[in-house]
């Protein structure tokens, strides 16, 4: 390494967007290493990450640690100017160690044992990985910790990646029984909490518990919903164990994980206690080919991405940041993990960059750097091409880099008027006991957030845990179990709220409540759920909200309430029964809502709440941050921006063309 150049720490959000890209120099000949790093740097990038699946090259054997090629590769890197951002190795155990420890292999749900040959083929429960795995962060952390070039860290990569949190291995086994143990200390306890009593399935130790796998039916959905706790404590302690390396050996670098859209395997709050900073990976092509809009919106949006998925999660990941979020994966063209990879359409990288820094996200990095020639991700996009020659995402970074400077500097994302509650217990409630097919609590949940947006309106992701003081108006499309402190505290602030079906139905044991659902949430809203349906696709019941139909699909519930009726059902199976009920702290929604439906919910919502709105946006997405204002169409044909008559335009106009943005102060 060359003489050290004085370490200036990044511990403050940047007053500006700052743009990287992820970089494998052990993929490229070293002649390439200048040149590439000169690039970079001209074309504006601040930032690089490297490193995150190296243990091969950085441990070919045994105890053999080889970091000349990785001090040159960040010694090229910095000398350019940028800053390092070092990935952990564990996503990418080498086949030697694999070999040597055999348990460290995870095991699929049907028992067999997931191989070497691609990437995250590890256990979370082996002890010999735990082992090794630190044993690495500790040796690389011990040489790059203070290193002036190295300004930040990332832990592993993409944790459930994969389907990979959940393993089923014998040292999971072990693993869980202990766990159980700890946290019922008696087997009485724990056949109570199962409800054992049920087909005769009591146990008389924690030792005869199995893994909630292969079963002849479904398992009890406690011993199914302690699994995946206790997985996501796995994960967990795992991440934290590299955190408290990395604390020691690199104080003042921020840490921080790259997580994904549509994963929640594990409690991402938990783990985002231990970091610094959230990340997370955005592909949007591929997340609307998989996502939650019928076949027709698909094709509609086809080639811009769901409007306001990936909104979501900037959200999200803000709150598991508590403020502070970087994307470290931006999707630059087509990608090859899909079932179909189509282009995104020219412009679209441009907007998703300018969509991330309005909803606070103050790096974006690009994946990646040079489109690779080989292995799996060979049809996987990047900035280059394979032969070095720019492709359009790198155009359009360019773009946005020469609009940096035209925007005001020091804008900070501050906190909205509405909350929506996102809760990970709640979501594995509703995996372990779905009742239908067709309930699916990711799309509720993304359909509520899609209201707000169509109507103009900024949102807060939170969790139980969150300060609810600065709120007029929470959301809770999905919230099973609620907690009793979450409601004591939404009790006592100055927020309405607006429950989803199945609110408060289950708790934390999995059971009915005692007095029936809404639980805990009785104290918010006088009403008993006395029977809840699931509803096949083919058939929707109406709804008589003001005076206008409704279609309601999915879910339905009877409920009991002395509380006033907002709308009710009409047909022929139980008419004129409560479909939204209220008072003037909460309403509870009864019914499944879609549409033009959850649209008007939601709408009367914000009304009774004083939130303002604007009517029906259609393919506009707006958002804010600081004093600037941000628009993004998404449709096929221009829209008019509803910017004030004193509107300053920083970037863009009035009029917005398709796949365009505007930025303004008013």
């Amino acid at each position: 390494m060359t003489a050290p150049i004085p370490f200036q720490p990044d511990t403050t959000q940047s007053d500006r967007l700052e743009l990287g890209v992820c970089y494998y120099p052990e993929q490229w000949p070293r002649e390439k290493w200048e040149d590439d790093a000169r690039r970079m740097k001209e074309l504006g990038l601040a930032w690089v990450r490297i490193g995150e699946f190296a243990w091969a090259h950085m441990e070919p054997r045994p105890g053999e640690l080889r970091w000349e090629w990785l001090d040159e590769a960040i010694d090229v890197l910095g000398r350019a100017g940028l800053k390092v951002i070092l990935g952990t190795p564990t996503a990418a155990p080498p086949k030697w160690l694999v070999d040597l420890y055999p348990d460290i292999l995870p095991v699929g749900e049907n028992g067999i044992v997931r191989k070497f040959g691609a990437r995250r083929h590890y256990c979370f429960s082996s002890r010999s990985y735990a082992r090794e795995a630190a044993r690495i962060v500790e040796a690389m952390a011990a040489r790059y910790g203070a290193h002036p070039f190295v300004h930040a860290w990332q832990t592993d990569n993409e944790y459930g990646d994969h389907d990979t949190i959940y393993s089923y291995s014998n040292e999971a086994e072990r693993a869980f029984r202990l766990w159980l143990a700890e946290r019922y200390g008696s087997i009485e306890a724990l056949n109570t909490a199962w409800g054992t009593n049920f087909w005769s399935m009591r146990y008389g130790t924690f030792d005869e518990i199995d893994l909630p796998n292969n079963l002849v039916e479904e398992p009890s959905p406690t011993h199914l919903v302690d699994f995946i706790r206790f997985s996501s404590d796995q994960v967990k302690n795992f991440n934290r164990t590299q955190v408290d390396i990395l604390r020691c050996h690199a104080p003042g670098r921020p840490v921080t994980h790259n997580f994904m859209a549509n994963n929640f395997d594990f409690d991402h709050y938990e783990v985002g206690e231990d970091i610094d900073i959230a990340s997370w990976d955005v592909y949007p092509m591929g997340g609307l080919i998989n996502g939650r809009l019928s076949e027709a919106d698909k094709e509609r949006y086809l080639r811009t991405g769901d409007p306001d998925q990936t909104a979501f999660y900037h959200d999200l990941y803000r709150a598991v940041g508590r403020g502070r979020v970087w994307v470290m994966e931006q999707q630059p063209g087509p990608v090859n993990w899909a079932s179909h990879n189509q282009a995104p359409a020219d412009g679209m990288v441009r907007l998703w960059t300018w969509l991330a820094y309005s909803h606070g996200v103050d790096m974006v990095s690009y994946f990646r750097w040079r489109q690779i020639h080989s292995a799996q991700e060979q049809f996987h996009a990047a900035l280059l091409l394979p032969n070095g020659e720019p492709d359009q995402g790198h155009l359009e970074v360019a773009q946005v880099i020469a609009e940096v400077d035209r925007l005001p500097k020091g804008e900070r994302r501050e906190a909205a008027k509405v909350a929506l509650v996102v809760d990970y217990p709640s979501r594995w409630a509703s995996r372990a006991l779905p009742q239908g097919r067709s309930y699916q609590a990711t799309a509720i949940a993304l359909d509520w957030y899609a209201a707000l947006s169509r109507l103009g309106v900024d949102v807060d992701i939170v969790g139980q845990h969150s300060d609810l003081d600065a709120y007029a108006l929470v959301l809770a499309p999905d919230l099973l179990i609620a907690d009793a402190a979450f409601v004591a505290k939404l009790k006592r602030s100055k927020a309405k709220a607006l429950f989803g079906p199945r609110s408060g139905s289950k708790t934390v044991e999995m059971h009915i409540p005692a007095d029936l659902p809404p639980g805990p949430l009785a104290d918010l809203i006088d009403l008993k759920v006395t029977r809840v349906e699931s509803l096949p696709e083919f058939h929707s019941e109406t709804v008589l909200y003001g005076n206008e139909m409704h279609a309601s699909r999915v879910w339905r519930e009877t409920i009991r309430s002395p509380e006033t009726v907002l709308a009710r059902f009409s047909g022929d199976y139980r008419d004129g029964a409560p479909a939204l009920v209220g008072n003037d702290k909460a309403r509870y929604l009864a019914a499944g809502a879609q549409g033009d439906f959850l649209m008007k919910v939601i709408g009367d919502a914000l009304d009774w709440a004083g939130v303002a709105r604007l009517p029906d946006l259609g393919d506009l997405r707006l958002a804010r941050r600081g004093a600037l204002r941000f628009a993004f169409n998404y449709g096929k044909g221009p829209a008019e921006v509803p910017a004030g008559p004193d509107a300053v335009f920083h970037v863009g106009g009035r009029m917005l063309a398709p796949v365009d943005v505007a930025v303004w102060t008013e």
